[in-house]
């Protein structure tokens, strides 16, 4: 064969020969690019006629595994993909091959004999029920039969694989919907020939490790057919069994595990009641296993609890009669919560019970109100509880440890944080503002104790509060007063803490809002963040949450905000990201001011940035004045999209009208425009050198686009001079960020008398523009610029 891989290949190519040259090409050829093309003709040689003759020479004993492989792969091709290609007077013998050659390779490669175990299973699929009537009960007939000179543990092991892969690959296969439900139904009668068979082997005393671990894969695979529970009860019961031995112990967890959380298996309430004491018998096990750092164990039986209660607490709670070994299981998996240990380094199986509680809450929630109170009474103390247990697994380890976790263990530890975080709100509504007084307490106690604490301690409260303030209205609360009076006795010496307390004020904004006498507290706080560059984040996003919410009782602090605010600009300790959220926050800030002092504050804030994007200007460009240019323009840019002297309509009945302003502006003229009137000939000149960029085009665009939609028709002293310029610019290098900003103005003052004919020019030429792109087709720059 010239070239295996040749796109075109005809019947006389697909020999033995040249499919085993391909296939060393495939695995040892260093050229990918041969290696793709013997692929490609692989598979075409895999699905052509002439693969019925190659893949039974492919398997001859003489042959490597991997050329066996491909020969066992192209049968399981042919009857699961081509079935009806199949003569139904082949099938016996087709059979009769496969067993055959499952029997040779019971003590050969263990991949080729699994691949022609699933070429089998696809027969029995695609001949069940009528063509193959009994198909399991014959496949566990023919391999308990002697002969063949294959020993009887190697045979037994074959038919176990046949018979753990027969379920998969009915969960895979392409039968149509109808055959499927019949081949469903006939499997599930094929479960009596199973079931003892599997039950003997897991109870012989001397069958081998193997084959007792190949039993319970088997038994997994069989259970995930809807297998009644009921059914399978003395099976799973030897699951449990199976747990002490370390080589088992795997195999049977899934065992369990898929049993259990079958949809049916809830029907079947008297197995579930067994089963809890079964699994309550473990305890001893996962702790011996959390004694040892045995971290595998006390997963598998932190998933076997799991399963069984979130899957079945509604119909455990039901069980009044056995509402004490119900909550014994909860307590269980409350241990499982609480592990010891910090996630993910020291444990893995804390975060595998967290949907439980809501599934717990859940239940307990739904039930009417009489029998609510009762539940309640039982479960309230124990989500107390669990509030504890998460907080505690929510602190950070010691410094010296937490240095050496490597950045995906810490980044693990974020996402934990964040689903305690999700689960402490949860819970919130199950033990309302109780929960906030319960952590309030806690925290008093901790910073007024005159014995030394770990900021970790403290942390995890402050987290807690955080957690409920970000998306429950807690403006009720009567310990936010308190709260708020003690995070400035806060000893912060921690990032880490110091992060979370930012983040707890800026949950709180809405509150100081409501509250404003507490400003003078934390706002100094805040403050003073800002220049700790660790604290980049926390700091800016809080300053802005306070001067959005709290913006009209702001005035007497802007000075020290603006001031605090500019200097850490100067000195660029944020990045960029950052200094756009702070510009937002002093927009929000000046928005509340009189506007000469607006004005006053917008020159020294804006000035140094003026005289540096002139300098910019005047340069030749490249690619370092070009950042720089465009990080002005965007610190611009954010500052007008925030600064805004009068209100806004949000609830405007009409989404498509432009929109309106609730109060009128104070007279005069409104500061933003003012500053874009002083610099629009600046914008001009830096427009003149970099019309060809895009990315400084969208960043000049930016500007006046979110100050339209800022000021809406306070913007109307620039319309005229703004149409100008996007004219200009779209008619010499059209750009779709120019095209964003000619709608906005349409959308905004088209209907206006006094600003039509700007904006009717203005519309024209953009149309004129745009369709002589099109006509032009696609081959032109222009049209690439615009798309």
């Amino acid at each position: 064969m010239d070239t295996p891989g040749r796109t075109t290949p005809t019947a006389l190519d697909f020999t033995v020969e040249n499919v085993e040259k391909a296939l060393h090409q495939l695995y040892y050829d260093p050229n990918i690019e041969n290696k793709n093309l013997a692929q490609k003709w692989l598979m075409q040689a895999q699905v052509s006629p002439q693969a019925w003759q190659f893949c039974w020479a492919l398997l001859s004993p003489e042959k490597v595994p991997e050329i066996q492989y491909f020969g066992a792969s192209a049968l399981h091709t042919k009857i699961s993909r081509y079935w009806s290609d199949i003569p139904s007077d082949q099938y016996e013998s087709l059979k009769t091959q496969l067993f055959s050659q499952i029997a040779c390779f019971s003590t050969g490669s263990k991949m080729v004999l699994t691949r022609l175990c699933v070429a089998l299973a696809s027969l029995a699929l695609n001949t069940m029920p009528d063509a193959w009537p009994g198909a399991v009960a014959e496949m566990v007939r023919v391999f308990q039969e002697e002969g063949g000179g294959v020993d009887g543990r190697a045979r037994c092991l074959a038919l176990l694989e046949l018979l753990t892969v027969l379920p998969e690959e009915f969960q895979t296969s392409r039968l149509p919907q109808y055959k499927k439900g019949q081949v469903r139904g006939a499997l599930g009668r094929e479960w009596g020939s199973v079931c003892p068979l599997l039950q003997q082997l897991l109870r012989r005393t001397d069958s081998p490790g193997a084959v007792k671990a190949r039993v319970l894969r088997c038994l997994s695979s069989w259970v995930l057919l809807d297998v009644p529970l009921n059914e399978s009860e003395d099976l799973v019961h030897d699951c449990f069994s199976a747990l002490p031995d370390p080589e088992l112990f795997d195999p049977a967890v899934d065992a369990i595990v898929n049993a259990v959380s079958q949809p049916d298996s809830q029907r079947y309430v008297n197995t579930l009641l067994k089963l809890v004491p079964q699994v309550l018998a473990l305890q001893d096990q996962l702790r011996e296993a959390v004694q040892s750092g045995d971290m595998e164990t006390c997963h598998g039986i932190c998933r076997i609890a799991v399963t069984l209660g979130e899957n079945h607490s509604r119909i455990l709670l039901e069980q009044v009669d056995h509402w004490q070994s119900f909550l014994a299981l909860v307590n269980m998996i409350m241990f499982c919560t609480g592990i010891p240990g910090h996630y993910p380094v020291n444990e893995t199986t804390s975060s595998l019970t967290l949907t439980f509680w809501y599934t717990l809450q859940d239940e307990i929630m739904s039930f009417e109100s009489e029998k609510q109170v009762i539940y309640l009474q039982v479960y309230r103390p124990v989500y107390f509880q669990l509030v504890d247990v998460l907080l505690h697994k929510a602190q950070f380890p010691s410094d010296h440890e937490y240095e050496s976790w490597s950045s995906d263990e810490k980044e693990q530890f974020r996402i934990y944080r964040v689903d305690i975080s999700d689960t402490l709100m949860y819970v919130y509504e199950m033990l309302g503002a109780e929960l906030l007084s319960n952590l309030y307490d806690k925290l008093g106690r901790l910073l007024t104790n005159e014995q030394p604490t770990s900021w970790q301690h403290t942390e995890a409260l402050l987290y807690g509060f955080q957690s409920i303030a970000e998306t429950i209205d807690v403006n009720y609360s009567d310990v936010i007063p308190g709260l708020i009076g003690l995070i400035p006795r806060i000893t912060i010496n921690n990032v880490q803490l110091a992060d979370t307390v930012m983040f707890t004020i800026g949950a709180l904004a809405e509150w100081l809002a409501d509250h404003p006498v507490m400003l003078s507290s934390v706002l100094p706080l805040v403050l003073q963040a800002l220049g700790n560059p660790d604290l980049s984040v926390s700091s800016v996003s809080t300053l802005k949450k306070i001067c959005r919410e709290c913006k009209y009782d702001l005035p007497p602090y802007a000075s020290n905000i603006v001031a605090v605010s500019q200097e850490v600009l100067i000195k660029q300790i944020h990045k960029t990201s950052q200094c756009m959220w702070l510009m937002q926050a002093l927009g929000f800030l000046l928005s509340a001011l009189p506007v000469e002092e607006i004005l006053r504050n917008l020159h020294s804030l804006i000035t140094p940035y003026i005289q540096q994007l002139e300098k910019l200007a005047d340069e030749t460009p490249n690619p370092s004045n070009k950042l720089a240019i465009i990080h002005i323009l965007g610190l611009l840019s954010n500052l007008f999209t925030t600064l805004d002297i009068s209100k806004q309509d949000d609830e405007s009945a009409d989404v498509s009208a432009p929109p309106v302003k609730t109060t009128p502006p104070p007279p005069g003229p409104n500061p933003v425009v003012v500053v874009l009137q002083q610099v629009f000939a600046l914008i001009q000149s830096v427009l003149s050198k970099w019309l060809n960029d895009s990315q400084v085009v969208e960043a000049v665009c930016a500007i006046f686009e979110k100050s339209v939609k800022t000021l809406l028709h306070d913007f109307a002293p620039m319309v005229s001079q703004l149409s100008d310029m996007l004219g200009q610019m779209y008619s010499t290098i059209p750009q779709s960020s120019a095209l964003d900003l000619t709608r906005q103005m349409v959308h905004i003052f088209a209907s206006e008398t006094d600003h039509f004919p700007p904006i009717k020019a203005l519309f024209e030429l953009v149309t004129t523009v745009t369709l002589s792109i099109f006509q032009q087709g696609p081959q032109t720059k222009t049209r690439s610029v615009f798309i």
